[in-house]
C-alpha cells in the first residue's frame, strides 16, 4: 500500500505516481471550502453542500462542497496580499473564497464579513464576467486566509478526461443570518446538513456522492465541532491523497492509504462514483 505523499509546492513532486512510478496526467489546480455551521439547537455541525447540474462534465448530478478551479487572477490577487503562505497555497485559498461566493453567495475567509448586499452585487458582477481582484479592490475587502484550515488534498492519478488537484479547507460560518442561494448555472440546489445526514441521504438514493466526497463526509462525521476537527488535523495534517485500484478477494476496490484520518479507506469499484 502506498505511503501518503506530503503536500509540496515543488511541481516535480506531483508528476510521478508514488505507487506505480508512472508519469501522472496533468492536473488542474482547484480548491474547496467545507463550511461548518453550529446548529441553532445543538448537535453535530452542519455543512454547506451544493448539488451540481446533471449536465456538468465533472461530478454531474453529485452533491459536493463549494469550490472550483484556481484561476490566474487568484494568483495575481494572492501576490498583492501580505501573507506568509506559499504562492500556490495562497492562490488556492483565494479561489476557494471566490468560488464559494459565486456558487452560494456566502463570504468566508474575510477579515471583516462583507454585507450581504455587497456580496450579492459582487456575485452578480462575477457571473457577468467581472474579475474578482477588481471587485476586491473596489469594495476594499481584506482577507483572513488563516481562517481557512487545510483539511486534505486529493489528486486522482488516473488518466481521466479531467483531473483536478483539489485542496480542501475547513472554515466556520459564524451566523445563521447569511442568505445562501444556488447559482442556478453549475449547481441546481444547495442545503445545510450534518455529515451523517448527507451520508444517509446518499444511502437512501436521495443524493449522489463521488468517491472523495463520500470519504470526506465519513471523516467529517467523526467531529462534534469545528474545534474538534482542528484538533484532529493536528494529528493528521493535510496530505496528498491519490486513490488507487486494488484487487481484494477477487473484486476490484477503489482505495486510499491508511493512516490519514479516514475511517473508511476503500469501496468496491463497481459502486463507486469517481467523477
Amino acid at each position: 500500500m502506498a505511503d501518503p505523499v506530503p503536500v509540496s509546492s515543488d511541481p516535480d513532486a506531483l508528476t510521478i505516481d508514488p505507487k506505480t512510478g508512472e508519469l501522472l496526467p496533468e492536473a488542474t489546480p482547484a480548491a474547496t471550502i467545507i463550511v461548518f455551521r453550529e446548529p441553532r439547537f445543538g448537535g453535530a455541525p452542519e455543512l454547506l453542500m451544493v448539488e451540481r447540474s446533471a449536465q456538468m462534465v465533472f461530478a454531474g448530478g453529485a452533491v459536493v462542497f463549494p469550490g472550483g478551479r484556481v484561476d490566474p487572477d487568484d494568483h495575481a490577487l494572492a501576490r498583492s496580499l501580505d501573507h506568509t503562505l506559499e504562492p500556490d497555497e495562497a492562490a488556492a485559498r483565494i479561489a476557494a473564497i471566490r468560488e464559494t461566493i459565486e456558487e452560494t453567495g456566502l463570504g468566508i475567509g474575510f477579515a471583516d464579513s462583507p454585507q450581504g448586499d455587497a456580496l450579492a452585487r459582487a456575485r452578480a458582477a462575477m457571473h457577468a464576467g467581472a474579475v474578482f481582484s477588481d471587485l476586491v479592490r473596489e469594495c476594499g475587502w481584506r482577507f483572513d486566509l488563516a481562517a481557512m484550515t487545510p483539511f486534505t488534498r486529493w489528486r486522482p492519478p488516473f488518466n481521466n478526461h479531467r483531473v483536478f488537484d483539489t485542496r480542501f479547507y475547513i472554515a466556520q460560518c459564524e451566523s445563521h443570518d447569511h442568505i445562501v442561494e444556488v447559482d442556478a448555472t453549475e449547481n441546481r440546489h444547495l442545503f445545510w446538513a450534518t455529515a451523517a445526514q448527507a451520508l444517509a441521504m446518499a444511502e437512501e438514493g436521495k443524493v449522489k456522492l463521488i468517491f472523495p466526497t463520500r470519504r470526506n463526509l465519513e471523516r467529517l462525521a467523526q467531529f462534534s465541532s469545528i474545534s474538534q476537527a482542528r484538533e484532529h488535523l493536528a494529528q493528521y495534517p493535510s496530505r496528498m491523497i491519490m486513490p488507487y485500484i486494488e484487487d481484494r478477494g477477487g473484486q476490484q476496490h477503489l482505495c486510499i492509504p491508511d493512516g490519514l484520518g479516514y475511517p473508511v479507506t476503500s469501496e468496491p469499484l463497481s459502486g463507486a462514483m469517481r467523477t
